[in-house]
């Protein structure tokens, strides 16, 4: 598909090798049609990896997409070269006042925190409040997802006892809903995450409906706003060796961790990974992009409120 990103983007390298399609900056403005604007507020620490792995899943629909990425003025990434994000991200306040058909809010290694413990909490909740008047439709995932719960319908978040680490089974609860077009009665999805939201919590909160959840990891999926707004507690878009790096890195960091379940084959560290998620994650943000983005945005990209 042709989605238009800067030519210099490390993430343009990696998703050619991989045979999927993206289109630089120079060649799309040689095409007659409105673009989507998508923005991507990518809190996450390697910034880069990020980035390659949301890109391979917007690269999947006919449509021509633009991308901002966002960084935050009151925290600075530790693990990104500087340079990058120089070149590639822009402050919130440089886009205040545009408007975007879609944004996704990205998970933070934060989850331990009070939400107002976070230092970039009130930047972040101004982006959040900004959203509802600017962009058709939000994705928010991981821990972006509890944040947002949190910050628009005060829903709290429990932590775990243990991490919720590894790859589970979901089912839908409302099988005509388009987010969920094309979907098998059952799909898996990765987990990482220390904390959670509960179903009977959601329920007391008038505007919230669960659509996803799973025996094991709990509740998955959130929609909100009639789909202008949605809550992801997994990560879909990982790429297959993205848990076992987290599982790497947490034993060196000396941390009594259990390998990512159903995630290996045989749960044998020792193995490759089976990856069993590719599918739905590229069906949901498909159906996301088509049917609460690009049918829901008007054409006029300054009439979104």
């Amino acid at each position: 598909m042709p989605l238009t990103i800067p030519a210099e983007l490390p993430a343009i390298k990696t998703l050619k090798n991989e045979n999927i399609f993206v289109m630089d900056s120079k060649r799309a403005s040689t095409q007659d049609v409105r673009p989507l604007k998508i923005a991507i507020l990518n809190l996450m620490p390697i910034k880069i990896t990020t980035e390659t792995d949301l890109i391979r899943l917007l690269s999947n629909s006919p449509l021509q997409i633009e991308i901002d990425f966002i960084k935050l003025k009151s925290h600075t990434s530790k693990n990104t070269p500087i340079e990058h994000l120089k070149m590639f991200y822009k402050d919130f306040d440089s886009i205040r006042q545009q408007k975007y058909d879609g944004m996704i809010v990205t998970g933070a290694p934060v989850e331990k925190m009070e939400f107002g413990q976070v230092n970039y909490w009130d930047e972040l909740t101004d982006i959040f409040d900004w959203s509802q008047h600017h962009v058709t439709s939000t994705l928010y995932i991981c821990w972006a997802a509890l944040a947002g719960l949190y910050h628009f319908y005060g829903v709290p978040k429990h932590e775990l006892p243990q991490k919720m680490f590894g790859v589970f089974k979901h089912t839908v609860s409302d099988k005509k809903n388009p987010i969920f077009r094309g979907f098998d009665d059952e799909f898996f999805v990765p987990h990482s995450r220390y904390s959670e939201v509960r179903k009977e919590d959601l329920k007391k909160v008038k505007g919230l409906k669960v659509i996803s959840e799973s025996k094991e990891s709990g509740v998955y999926m959130v929609m909100a706003r009639g789909g202008r707004e949605f809550f992801i507690t997994g990560h879909p878009e990982y790429a297959p060796n993205t848990l076992g790096d987290e599982y790497a890195r947490d034993l060196a960091k000396g941390l009594d961790i259990a390998p990512p379940a159903n995630y290996f084959r045989d749960d044998n560290p020792k193995l490759e990974p089976v990856v069993r998620w590719k599918s739905h994650a590229n069906l949901l943000y498909t159906n996301w992009l088509n049917y609460f983005v690009y049918q829901e945005t008007p054409y006029d990209i300054n009439s979104i409120d």
